[in-house]
Parts: C-alpha cells; structure tokens; sequence
C-alpha cells in the first residue's frame, strides 16, 4: 500500500472520529438540557439558562438548582469516567469482555460499600470512602495475581472473574445478615442511582475527571500501540510495563471515584468501548468516543428510568436491562471472531 493511500484512509479515520464526536457531544448537550428541563414542573430553556447564571427564578432555583442541575452534572460525569475506565481496559487487554463489571473491580467497591452500610453503619460519605478504597484494593490484587510468571490479559481476565464471584457471594451472605432498613440502603447503593445527587458528591468526582482524564488521553498513543501486544509495543519504544501501570492506576481510580458517587451503574464501562468502536470505525482511537458514549448512556438511561414508566427506576436498573442482551451479543460475537474491540 502506497504512503499516499495510507495518509488519506489516516485522515478518512479521523474525519469519522471527529464527526461522531461531534454528534455524540450534541446529544449530550440535549440529554443533559431535558434532564434540567422536564420533570414534575417543565422549565423553559430561558428559565434553565436564567438559573445556571446565578439569576433567582421562582421555583426554578431550588429544582433545577438544587435537585436537576446536580443530578445530571453526575449522570454526565459518572459515564465519562465509566466509559473511558471501560475501554481503556478492553483496549489494553485486547478483549471486548474485559470490562470493569466483568472482571471484579466493581464487585470490590460494591463488597467494599455493603460491608460499610451493614456491618459498621457508616455514613454516606464514609461508605464512598470504602468504597473506592475496595475498588482500588481488588484491582490491585487482581493485577499482582496475575502477573506471577508475566503478565496475561487472558490470565487477567480469568482471575478476575473468580475475584468478581467471590466478592459477590461476601455481598450475598452480608446481606442475608442485613436489618431490614440497612438492607433497603444497601440495595439502593448496588442498584446504581442518581438519586439524592447533591454538589457536595459531585465536586470530588469532578476534581478526579479534570485530574485523571488528561492523564488517560495523554496516553492514547501508547494504549493504542499495547492493542498490538507486548513484544510490537516494546519494539516501538513504549515502556510496556510503566504505561499498563499508569493505565491501570488511572483508569481503576475515575471508575472509583464514579462508582462511590453513584454505585456500580450496570454495564455502563462494559458497553461503552464496543459502542464507540462500531461507530467510529477499526483503527481509530477509542478513549474520547467511548467516554462520550457512557455519558449519553447514563443521561438517557436516567430519563428513560425516570419517565418513560409509570414508576421510577434507577439509573442502574434501565442499563442492567440494556446490558444484559448486549453482553450475550458480544459473547456470541466474541467467539466467533476473536476478541478485539
């Protein structure tokens, strides 16, 4: 292949990149305007934008000020993390299945949440403190176990679903144990939920967004060349095990960070990644497109939780039900044409 016909399907790949881009960020913007506007009273655009400007709207300070603008600032950054968390595990394990939800990190936050809730009855606050430390305590474990001997992301993969089951039977007999009323919150907290949102939750996950995302896109190049293995990785001056490292630490905190403000969100980090690659095209970088995606996914889910039933549902519940088909479709996929994103 000609040099000439390379450069041209490079700019044709990014000229794709950069439309869907667009167009997923124009989709937010919407998502993100109807999830401050529509609710039990409907708000104008005008009256909106009156609010996010410090003006004293009548009604609309206190809803959208307090209750909308605080719960959506969380659906859009709990999916930026878990989106961008997501593939960037599946890229550098090369493996569409090793998702975050998969492999047992959320299963250690989560252990980590319940045994705080029931066990010590913490507050709300502490609870999120567990449960990021849990999250990063598993991953941290899950990669020392299956580095012994070299690291494998298949090997990865495996331990980590046996961490994952293990972990999710320790939440099982917790909660068995449970009272009544720290049963009811424990729940509420694995469902996944925006629910009681407030600024005080959400500046510490927005902190960790403006801190830790810039690192991960700062690595986009070098998460790109791991998808070639270790060996071609190496070959082209990528220092394979300091770069899995900073990925791994990175990625494992904005997805604790996410998970103790809003819970394990279903299958949000698991179907991010796959989402942007169909949409993007092979050879494109994944990490923005992906983050983009989780952020529309957990804004929709919510306004679809919210008001498209009868009753209200968490966040959590409407991508539980969105992820389950999806992950029998990658499987099936996955087995018959090999696992890449």
């Amino acid at each position: 292949m000609s040099a000439v016909a390379i450069l041209a399907g490079r700019r044709t790949r990014m000229r794709r990149r950069a439309l869907v881009s667009v167009t997923l960020g124009v989709a937010i913007a919407v998502a993100f305007s109807l999830s401050l506007m529509i609710g039990s009273t409907v708000y104008s655009p005008d009256q909106v934008i009156r609010v996010i400007l410090g003006q004293t709207v009548p009604g609309a300070s206190f809803s959208v000020g307090e209750l909308r603008l605080p719960r959506a600032s969380m659906g859009l950054l709990t999916g930026l993390c878990f989106g961008v968390a997501g593939v960037t595990f599946q890229t550098m394990l090369r493996n569409p299945l090793a998702s975050p939800d998969i492999i047992g990190i959320n299963a250690g936050a989560s252990a980590a949440a319940v045994f705080g809730i029931v066990v010590l009855s913490l507050s709300d606050t502490m609870v999120s403190v567990f449960a990021l430390v849990g999250a990063v305590a598993t991953a941290a474990a899950i990669y020392l176990l299956s580095n012994k001997g070299g690291f494998a992301g298949t090997r990865l993969i495996l331990i980590g679903i046996g961490v994952a089951a293990m972990l999710n039977s320790v939440i099982t007999y917790i909660l068995s144990r449970a009272a009544a009323w720290d049963l009811q919150t424990a729940m509420h907290w694995l469902t996944g939920s925006l629910n009681g949102a407030t600024w005080d939750a959400v500046a510490p996950l927005a902190l960790a967004c403006a801190v830790l995302l810039p690192v991960l896109l700062l690595q986009d190049r070098e998460l790109g060349v791991l998808r070639l293995g270790d060996d071609s990785a190496a070959a082209l001056g990528v220092s394979v095990r300091r770069t899995r490292i900073l990925l791994i630490l990175a990625a494992v905190a904005l997805l604790a960070f996410a998970t103790a403000a809003a819970g394990p969100i279903a299958f949000v980090a698991f179907m991010a990644g796959p989402i942007a690659a169909r949409l993007v095209g092979p050879g494109a970088s994944l990490l923005l497109p992906s983050a983009f995606v989780g952020a529309l996914l957990v804004l929709v889910a919510d306004l679809i939780g919210q008001y498209a039933f009868g009753t209200r549902y968490p966040v959590g519940v409407v991508t539980g039900v969105l992820g389950a088909p999806y992950l029998i479709y990658l499987l099936i996929r996955t087995n018959r044409s090999g696992g890449s994103l």
